[in-house]
């Protein structure tokens, strides 16, 4: 018979960090190519602090994702939290491109532009940029918490 492990498909087998890794590389790269194109953004301003976020989330996911080991979840708590982190990664980072993109103030009112932009234009940032946020800080704190508890272990 078989073993069900190999017919699981790649992605379920390997250590979560690995990806972690590969998708902060990823948002890194991502990052740099979007610094790029600053000059060209409604709001050059925004679209630095796009660039500068999605750098420093690129570099979040591959320092968690090298002490990914170190983590005391089960698997469901383990998956629970790469997916929350790498999801909210790729949409704090659109969200702030976007903001950057479109010339939207509300949800950015540091960085924002001088003038508020269309109200779909505003609700789709904020709504990005909450989402992300939130899902963020979930998949944060069940990293920090399988630590803790590895800590504790130990």
């Amino acid at each position: 018979m078989p073993s069900t492990e190999s017919a699981l498909p790649l992605a379920l087998t390997e250590p979560p960090g690995g990806g972690l890794v590969w998708h902060g590389v990823s948002l890194f790269l991502l990052g740099l190519v979007g610094g790029m194109f600053v000059s060209l953004m409604v709001n050059p301003r925004m679209g630095v602090s796009a660039h500068v976020g999605t750098v420093l989330n690129g570099t979040f996911l591959v320092a968690l994702g090298a002490a990914w080991s170190a983590l005391a979840l089960s698997q469901r708590a383990q998956r629970a939290a790469f997916w929350l982190l790498v999801l909210s990664s790729y949409g704090g980072s659109l969200g702030l491109f976007l903001a950057a993109v479109l010339g939207t103030r509300d949800s950015t009112p540091i960085h924002g532009a001088a003038q508020s932009a269309s109200a779909w234009r505003e609700g789709l940032v904020l709504a990005v940029l909450n989402v992300s946020g939130l899902a963020i800080l979930v998949g944060t704190a069940l990293a920090l918490w399988g630590l803790g508890r590895r800590a504790r272990r130990s």
